[in-house]
């Protein structure tokens, strides 16, 4: 078969009305910035900019609407992990405030860089799979109104 059959294949399968779109599968496919639909094609042109189409099943992610909920699970996450760590680290050994800043600031950062792009990704395919913002095939589904 054809790459360009394929491709057209998983367009037309994916965005059909009656076509299942589980959701376990497509947040493992976002949390690895892949495309929701295809898996195989990259979900962001940048850290954070998602790319307008997938460029191997065309499919149309440009009207996703993952803006707020990524931030937040990457606070929540972080914060739970880097407080816990915090306090257990706290309660063994005794260090200086300016060795906890040492230690804990540049954890925070890391984490949080390296959990945004996914959570965001997750979020994309999440909204693909239950039909939110856009992904449902009509029209003005994007729009607020």
């Amino acid at each position: 078969m054809s790459q360009q059959m394929i491709n057209s294949d998983f367009a037309v399968r994916a965005n059909s009305p009656d076509s299942e779109r589980p959701v376990g599968p497509a947040l493992l496919k976002g949390l690895r910035c892949r495309c929701p639909n295809c898996g195989v094609g990259k979900l962001f042109s940048g850290y954070l900019k998602s790319v307008d189409t997938c460029a191997v099943c065309h499919q149309e992610i440009h009207h996703h609407r993952a803006d707020d909920l990524p931030p937040y699970l990457t606070v929540f996450i972080v914060g739970h992990i880097v407080v816990g760590l915090f306090m257990f680290v706290e309660r063994a050994v005794t260090l200086s405030m300016w060795t906890h800043l040492a230690i804990w600031v540049p954890i925070t950062l890391l984490l949080s860089l390296a959990l945004l792009q996914p959570l965001k990704g997750a979020t994309i395919a999440l909204q693909w799979a239950l039909r939110l913002g856009g992904f449902g095939g009509d029209a003005d589904a994007g729009s607020y109104g």
